[in-house]
């Protein structure tokens, strides 16, 4: 009796088990066997395991571009993430001044970015901001009397270009979600500090930001993964196919999609996806343990 209430509920969870396994573990592994092959559009089927080849390329080879599509990665990551939480959080706390009129009308409109579909939203600033010719950036640099730009064409500007879109489709969640946390907090705790005489920015430190912080935590976290393997953006941006910009910015993401799909080497290509996996997962065990320590 004992042994069959053991045993079913793992029959009810066999099936989700079973399309786990399908949909993800299988897909892991067969990326995995793939990496250490040579398998390429010239060695489709008669390809060999080559052992760990791919990675001391990808890890060891400077000019391979994986060590520096890294560091570009890591430094997209990081600026994106204090600038959104920085900006989001004082925007969100302008909207929660007292008295604000048309409170609902402005947290309404913010949202906008968020809700269109991000391949709309990119080709839209990529066509009607940044366009050399007909893009409103342009133009109002025209107007001004200065030489029009091409937002697309060098890494830097380019990635400034991309961090900017991104940013404005990012932001609503990160502002929603700070906009969440500091109407949780009870008003009493404001009323006390005003009487001890605290200012703003001591009412910053000592109430808002502490009782805010477990709300933004695994918000941030998330979005720092999200914003990790981002793709979309510098892709459709700058390296999609009949609309190559003369930027040769990439991210590890975009650097696996190179491989694979413009140079057919998908040995190389897995070998960077599953660094790419051991990278995110390291960094979830991480700030899974601080999360739970704090």
């Amino acid at each position: 009796m004992k042994r069959k209430m053991r045993t079913k509920p793992w029959l009810y969870c066999l099936p989700a088990l079973l399309l786990i396994i399908i949909v993800i573990v299988c897909p892991i592994f067969y990326t995995g066997y793939i990496s250490l092959t040579d398998m390429s559009m010239y060695h489709w089927t008669d390809y060999k395991v080559i052992g760990f080849s791919n990675y001391v390329r990808a890890l060891f080879k400077f000019d391979s571009g994986f060590l520096s599509a890294l560091l570009t990665t890591l430094v997209w990551t990081a600026l994106n993430m204090v600038i959104q939480i920085v900006v989001g959080f004082f925007i969100a706390l302008g909207l929660n001044t007292p008295g604000l009129k048309l409170k609902r009308l402005y947290k309404t409109l913010l949202i906008v970015p968020w809700a269109v579909p991000a391949y709309i939203s990119i080709l839209l600033w990529r066509v009607g901001m940044f366009n050399t010719e007909f893009g409103v950036l342009n133009k109002i640099l025209t107007l001004l009397g200065t030489s029009k730009v091409d937002f697309l064409a060098g890494n830097v500007i380019a990635f400034c270009s991309c961090m900017v879109l991104n940013l404005w489709m990012a932001l609503p969640f990160m502002i929603s979600t700070i906009d969440g946390a500091l109407q949780s907090i009870d008003r009493s705790f404001y009323e006390s500090a005003t009487l001890d005489g605290a200012g703003f920015w001591v009412k910053l430190k000592y109430v808002t930001i502490p009782h805010i912080r477990p709300i933004i935590a695994p918000a941030a976290v998330m979005t720092t993964f999200i914003t990790f393997k981002q793709f979309d953006i510098i892709y459709l941006l700058t390296q999609q196919r009949g609309y190559m910009t003369g930027a040769t910015l990439n991210t590890v993401i975009t650097y696996a999609h190179q491989n694979a799909f413009v140079s057919n080497n998908y040995g190389l290509s897995s070998a960077v996806s599953m660094l790419l996996f051991v990278i995110i997962i390291f960094f979830s065990i991480l700030t899974n343990r601080s999360l739970r320590e704090e």
